[in-house]
């Protein structure tokens, strides 16, 4: 069996880039290992001694046999295991090309190291949330290593990062009463009144309701079929298995329906239910063109700021205020598991909660009269 030799290696600061970096011998191969800013290690000494882990994790082959750098591994990554789903893909990439790659694409993958990837995460400018999703990809990566054989099997590091606040909203979802509903409806002009009411009514994500075609109405029935979604103009499956759904249309909501069919000009059972003129058709409005025009009848309405998710969590307040059961309502809102509907849309801002106030306040206050 063949010998392996090792160098001490040496640390070098590159001024270019502003980060230390450890360079050692392995088999005669020039090996280079990011070890952090000068920020993270103001003084050599400090380097030498994160790199000493590093020169440690070097002498184990089983480790470092097939090691590659980050940057090889995410291609890799994007080759053989990038979701499907189109709008999942945009996320992951956003995550790769602004985040991972520019910090880490140089670093061998055995050098990822739960401190420093706490440390780096701390003080970026993002939600809490983006930083769960970036740490999540890292442990997708170190576990795609895993698997490829890259690495030996064993507890993923990224596993150890924590984040403060992942789980908390740095905004609170916002929902309207039945009166700032109506009030923001009227400033708006077809067909995205029409696109407003189908959200509301069936409480659909905005993706789902620009992928409706005139087809998924079931008049026999008095049914709506939720089969497609479009994320950034490509038509994708719904985001879950769940969200393929048939709905059932109130006869009201039915007229509205028919009213706009007869109104537009691409009114074919194939036509999109809110096919684009400027498009001729062949696609829907596009959801950057709907949420301006969302913002400008909200601001006309005097109703504040909202976005187009607005209208799926005022559908599930307007569940709560009606009364139904949060099994039913689970179901309206296709859930797939019942905590979401009452955790995330658990919340609600109609005049409910006011008038139940007022109820214990009533009795409280007959009680000393």
């Amino acid at each position: 069996m063949k010998r392996v030799r090792y160098k001490r290696g040496s640390v070098v600061y590159d001024q270019r880039r502003k980060v230390w970096n450890f360079l050692y011998c392995l088999d005669h191969s020039r090996h280079t290992i990011r070890i952090g800013s000068k920020a993270e290690y103001p003084t050599k000494a400090s380097a030498w001694a994160a790199a000493e882990a590093l020169r440690q994790s070097a002498k184990a082959p089983n480790l470092l046999g097939n090691a590659i750098t980050v940057k090889t591994l995410v291609e890799q990554y994007r080759a053989e295991r990038m979701p499907e789903r189109h709008s999942t893909r945009l996320a992951y990439e956003a995550w790769f090309n602004n985040h991972i790659i520019p910090r880490w694409g140089e670093s061998l993958i055995i050098s990822l190291q739960a401190r420093d990837v706490g440390l780096w995460l701390r003080p970026l400018p993002l939600s809490p949330k983006s930083k769960a999703h970036i740490r999540g990809l890292l442990h997708a990566l170190l576990d795609y290593a895993m698997w490829r054989g890259h690495v030996t099997a064993q507890r993923n590091v990224m596993e150890l990062v924590s984040i403060r606040g992942a789980t908390k909203r740095t905004r609170q979802p916002r929902s309207l009463t039945v009166e700032e509903f109506q009030k923001f409806v009227r400033h708006l002009d077809e067909p995205f009144n029409v696109i407003a009411l189908v959200s509301v009514c069936f409480g659909l994500r905005i993706s789902e309701t620009l992928g409706l075609r005139w087809a998924d109405i079931d008049r026999t029935n008095n049914s709506l079929r939720i089969e497609r979604g479009i994320v950034r103009q490509v038509v994708a499956s719904t985001k879950t298995d769940c969200s393929q759904q048939t709905m059932s249309i109130d006869a009201a909501m039915l007229n509205v329906l028919n009213s706009w069919r007869q109104t537009s000009q691409f009114s074919a059972d194939s036509d999109w239910m809110f096919a684009s003129p400027v498009k001729l058709g062949r696609l829907p409005w596009s959801y950057p063109w709907v949420w301006r025009v969302f913002q400008r009848a909200a601001e006309a309405a005097g109703v504040g700021k909202l976005g187009t998710h607005t209208m799926r969590h005022s559908y599930r307040s307007w569940l709560d205020a009606v009364g139904t059961s949060l099994a039913v309502q689970q179901k309206l809102m296709r859930h797939s598991d019942i905590r979401t509907t009452m955790n995330i849309y658990g919340h609600v801002i109609t005049d409910e909660m006011a008038k139940a106030a007022s109820k214990v306040a009533g009795l409280a206050l007959a009680s000393i009269n």
